[in-house]
């Protein structure tokens, strides 16, 4: 059953003797002042449907560990460890000075609670409506989109433990799999093979034993019916039996393929964590915070978890799926694409999106912009004044025409001649690259946008760059709790109070 807070104080109350300990203007002192009007126990009445039992910890109670827990970036134990020895922690919570706080596993109990339910961003949703019921987004037009890359928290792993390990979970919850007869290793001995690792024959045939192994298990279980967790288990070994590697040659014999598959699982550990390049040089696996911020706030209004390859374009439409039409939307070339654009318009908002930068074939050339594109009637006409009709496949053939042409030098290197591609979303990326070169939002893009990179900086901030979780489901989960503090701070900051039953900001 629900627990819920005592309304009387006791007599060793923190809040009544040390409430001046507690500085005003922070998350703590506010957390003490509104924690029940913020976080009511109707909030949460729906994980305890049952009134048996004993009683659960008080809502607000939780709600008010997870929010400060996600400001201050601690570990389950280090919060539970916070609660039971620091004052402005107690004073926030409700509790006893000599309170011993909870255990903390009970901090995963809830966080399942809320995974399970219907809505399990019920602290960010808190936290939304007070920035509703305020009205300081009323009349805010513009929305700036941004990602950042967040490190896993599981190590890479290379294609021989994940075959391992992959074959030792499928043996572990099939008990047919585990009679199936193998040979390339003992998958009941912990750790890697005991080959040479330095030698290429040894290295060859250890890959040839374990793809051998995985591919007699997969032949044992098809056609059987099992439970989810037992097909994850089958459909990851599937994966990652094939993912790296590619037939031998000699027939029966593997070896690792020399290329990188796409979409490749870095870690059976956590199969949604991905690889991404966020340069040439540098590197992260794991996954990508994806937020929208009010700029002249620095409210962030929506956010997600995506694994670390997934497209900003798509991830920033979504955010802005329930906003109302007429935003003003900045972003860098990240969401530069037609796609993108395409859906942006449609949504009915305005563009201020840094577009991607042409490559001309000779350097200082000619580039697309110089082509002149009649889309209605299907023409291509280059800078010498040919026109051409555009295929079927989207391509304008130049060919013979730029032999002796006194601007070739300008324009191509091909023996062939100019070949231009008119991709769907043509005309969109043109106007952009047309508005961008002509100034239309520069003034608004340096106002406001760099005020999205401010929300990484506190996003990332106090250990944040690594997520704490394996998954996209429980990340989220956590990335919303951080936004929430994150919110709730800002907006104290802003000076939000209570007045009688609405939530106000002094300003």
């Amino acid at each position: 059953m629900q627990g819920r807070s005592d309304p009387n104080r006791e007599l060793l109350d923190a809040a009544a003797l040390c409430r001046q300990l507690v500085p005003d203007g922070g998350v703590e002192a506010f957390l003490a002042d509104h924690r029940r009007e913020l976080f009511g126990d109707e909030l949460f009445a729906d994980l305890f449907p049952s009134g048996r039992g004993r009683p659960s910890i008080p809502a607000d109670v939780i709600a008010t560990v997870m929010v400060l827990q996600a400001l201050e970036g601690l570990s389950d134990r280090d919060a539970a460890r916070a609660l039971r020895d620091r004052i402005s922690w107690k004073v926030a919570a409700g509790l006893a000075l000599d309170d011993e706080g909870f255990d903390y596993s009970v901090l995963t109990y809830w966080r399942a609670r809320l995974r399970a339910s219907g809505r399990p961003e019920r602290i960010f949703d808190a936290v939304r409506s007070v920035v509703a019921q305020t009205g300081v987004l009323k009349g805010k037009s513009r929305r700036a989109l941004d990602s950042t890359l967040l490190d896993d928290a599981v190590a890479t792993q290379d294609t021989v433990t994940q075959l391992i390990s992959a074959i030792r979970r499928v043996r572990r919850v099939i008990p047919a799999a585990a009679a199936v007869p193998v040979v390339a290793h003992d998958y009941d001995r912990a750790g890697k093979p005991a080959i040479a690792w330095d030698d290429p024959v040894a290295k060859a045939a250890l890959i040839t034993g374990l793809v051998n192994d995985a591919l007699a298990i997969l032949d044992t279980c098809a056609g059987v019916a099992f439970g989810d967790a037992q097909t994850d288990a089958l459909g990851l070994l599937a994966l990652v039996a094939g993912q790296d590697v590619e037939p031998g040659d000699t027939e029966g014999t593997w070896r690792i393929a020399r290329r990188v598959a796409p979409d490749r699982t870095i870690s059976v550990v956590d199969p949604e964590a991905r690889h991404m390049h966020k340069s040439v040089s540098e590197y992260r696996d794991g996954y990508k915070a994806h937020i929208a911020i009010e700029p002249e706030t620095g409210l962030i209004t929506a956010a997600a978890i995506t694994p670390a390859n997934a497209g900003d374009g798509p991830a920033g439409v979504a955010l802005l799926a329930d906003e109302e039409p007429g935003l003003q939307v900045l972003a860098d070339a990240a969401y530069a694409g037609g796609e993108t654009r395409s859906w942006l318009r449609g949504a009915g908002h305005d563009q201020a999106i840094k577009p991607n930068p042409l490559r001309s074939a000779v350097p200082g050339g000619f580039n697309r912009d110089d082509f002149i594109v009649d889309h209605a009637a299907r023409t291509v006409t280059c800078p010498a004044g040919h026109t051409l009709a555009i295929t079927a496949k989207g391509n304008a053939v130049f060919g013979g025409r730029c032999h002796g042409c006194p601007l070739r030098e300008r324009c191509t290197t091909a023996q062939d001649g100019r070949t231009i591609h008119i991709r769907e979303h043509d005309a969109e990326l043109v106007e952009a690259r047309r508005a961008w070169r002509d100034g239309d939002f520069t003034v608004d893009y340096r106002r406001w946008r760099p005020m999205v990179e401010r929300a990484i900086a506190w996003l990332v901030a106090r250990g944040h760059r690594r997520v704490r979780y394996h998954g996209v489901e429980r990340n989220q989960l956590g990335l919303s709790h951080r936004v929430a503090a994150i919110n709730l701070r800002r907006l104290i900051n802003l000076g939000l109070t209570r007045d009688g039953p609405t939530w106000i900001l002094n300003q």
